[in-house]
């Protein structure tokens, strides 16, 4: 009897645990994740201990002279308010610069070049130019440009222009050869720069006849630029001249500073000490003609200084250039640019 029982109560106990889910345990531990580069970077620099330096005390007066304060002084110089030296030994610092003719500039330098001094007398003679570029409006300004101008005194100089030319007939291409070309030619010459046995390259200029630019289109994707155009100055009917003005002519650059946008200035080659002066003021008077018409229309100076130098030596001889432009504006080119802005204004 007892041991059925007991049977009976295991045989209970086996079928009770069969059906028992089993379960499993349950990590509910911290979890530690890897920090971010950044993350570790921050903590190690809030770590990093600041080192303050004591310095001692500093009069108030003394203080901030270690930084060097820069100031922008005004490249269009104005010396008309300086005093007027009344004899010939004076600091030029605080007096007004002397103001010579283009003649006794040049007839100051070639006695300064002489043998007995700096023993150059054919040193070359330049004009500094200084310009004002405000536009016809005071917040715009003039860009850099360049102009070839051709003066009427010629003088050596250490430069080889070479110039490539191209018009029909026999008659024109002789002109044009006798005027200074260096290669002269009309559709055999565009053959071979399309062969390639001629090099655009090897020549400075290159400039054409109105007779001819209708052949040059072929090779205007190898021209690009140096096409040659009416804008540019290197397409003319009159070709031998063009010719003469590229091959003897003086190219210069207006170059605006970088600082102070209203300013620009320019260095011209004018000619030589061992020239006449008056052939040099001459030179000296074109090329002034030749900047101011670049001048727009508008109130005001546009040359405003100019300074005639001769290296090796350092003086800068300073010559009115109001003698040889217009100081102002006529009445009737200002009448016009009123137009125009009228014109413009009903336009827009």
């Amino acid at each position: 009897m007892s041991g059925t029982l007991f049977r009976s109560l295991f045989n209970s106990l086996s079928l009770y645990k069969s059906n028992v889910t089993t379960t499993r345990s349950v990590h509910t531990g911290i979890v530690y994740y890897a920090a971010r580069k950044g993350t570790r970077a921050k903590a190690r620099a809030k770590k990093v201990k600041v080192e303050i330096t004591k310095v001692g005390f500093i009069p108030h007066n003394q203080r901030g002279k270690d930084k060097v304060t820069k100031s922008q002084v005004n490249k269009h110089l104005d010396d008309s308010f300086k005093h007027v030296p009344v004899d010939d030994v004076y600091p030029m610092r605080y007096y007004r610069w002397p103001v010579y003719t283009a003649e006794e500039a040049v007839k100051a330098h070639q006695e300064t070049h002489h043998p007995t001094m700096y023993n150059d007398p054919e040193a070359y003679v330049y004009a500094k130019v200084e310009i004002n570029m405000e536009g016809i409006k005071k917040t715009r300004f003039l860009d850099n440009f360049s102009k070839l101008t051709l003066l009427p005194h010629n003088f050596p100089r250490e430069e080889e222009r070479s110039i490539l030319a191209f018009c029909k007939g026999a008659e024109l291409i002789k002109q044009v050869t006798d005027a200074g070309a260096t290669t002269v030619g009309s559709t055999e010459l565009i053959k071979k720069i399309q062969e390639g046995t001629v090099k655009l390259g090897d020549y400075d200029y290159v400039i054409a006849h109105p007779n001819i630019i209708t052949e040059l289109v072929p090779i205007r994707g190898l021209m690009k630029r140096r096409f040659p155009n009416v804008k540019s100055g290197t397409l003319d009917a009159n070709i031998a001249e063009l010719v003469k003005k590229f091959a003897a002519g003086i190219q210069y650059r207006v170059v605006k500073d970088e600082v102070q946008q209203n300013f620009g200035s320019v260095e011209v080659l004018v000619g030589r000490l061992n020239m006449d002066p008056k052939c040099v003021a001459e030179n000296i008077d074109v090329l002034l003609k030749d900047i101011q018409s670049s001048r727009p229309k508008r109130d005001g100076l546009f040359i405003t200084r100019c300074l005639i130098t001769s290296p090796p030596s350092t003086e800068n001889l300073k010559i009115d250039p109001f003698v040889h432009v217009d100081r102002t504006l006529t009445k009737e080119v200002q009448e016009d640019s009123d137009d125009e802005d009228e014109v413009v204004a009903a336009t827009a």
